[in-house]
């Protein structure tokens, strides 16, 4: 499998017009302040979805097992999109395979590239539901191949918090010309997506009835 050119994820394809509830939502959510931590970690999100650089750099810092095995995100097509798992030595198990742990633990770094890539540093992607299956020992790097079963853009322009499936393929990289990949595994995985700033928003409704109570 040949290198592919690399594009960010976040432009995609344009999202939809907010209908006139989503906008209401969205100016509702707009009136919630906002403490310096927050613009702190809204500007470190936003930065870590600006290139591979910035997001290799925040990795080492919060997500250390997605940097050490080298993990990367590309768009293979308008539709589908892919991550790259190195074959190195931090991947490989005793008997020189690409460990089962590896193949399992990135699966779930893989969909939430994907995912946090198009949503944006303005929303929290969560893992809720992962299933792997195991079909035969991986001997290279692997590639994961992932498509949504929803339409994500269009449940952006909601602006609330929604789940998100994704199926994914998993194969072991080609190295000759006209060599046939090997299927090694398939995975579902369904991450949670929610405005941060409507988790402020129930933080501070939640503050408030307490100080209510004590009145």
């Amino acid at each position: 499998m040949g290198e592919v050119a690399a594009t960010p994820i976040g432009e995609a394809a344009p999202t939809e017009p907010l209908t006139e509830r989503a906008k209401g939502k969205a100016k509702e959510l707009l009136e919630v302040p906002l403490s310096w931590v927050d613009k702190a970690e809204a500007f470190i999100s936003k930065l870590s979805v600006r290139d591979n650089f910035w997001n290799r750099i925040c990795s080492l810092i919060w997500l250390p097992l997605a940097f050490f095995s080298g993990i990367r995100m590309k768009q293979l097509d308008a539709d589908t999109f892919a991550a790259f798992l190195p074959f190195r030595r931090f991947n490989r198990n005793w008997y020189n395979a690409m460990a089962g742990g590896a193949l399992l633990g990135n699966a779930e770094i893989a969909g939430g590239m994907y995912v946090f890539g198009i949503c944006g540093g303005d929303y929290t992607v969560v893992c809720k539901n992962l299933h792997y299956t195991f079909l035969r020992p991986c001997m290279g790097p692997a590639v994961y191949k992932m498509k949504p079963r929803e339409d994500i853009k269009h449940l952006l322009t909601t602006a609330k918090e929604f789940n998100i499936t994704l199926d994914m393929e998993i194969v072991q990289q080609t190295i000759k010309p006209g060599e046939r990949e090997r299927r090694v595994g398939k995975s579902e995985v369904t991450f949670h997506v929610t405005p941060k700033l409507q988790h402020k928003r129930k933080a501070m409704a939640i503050k408030q009835r307490v100080l209510e109570a004590r009145k």
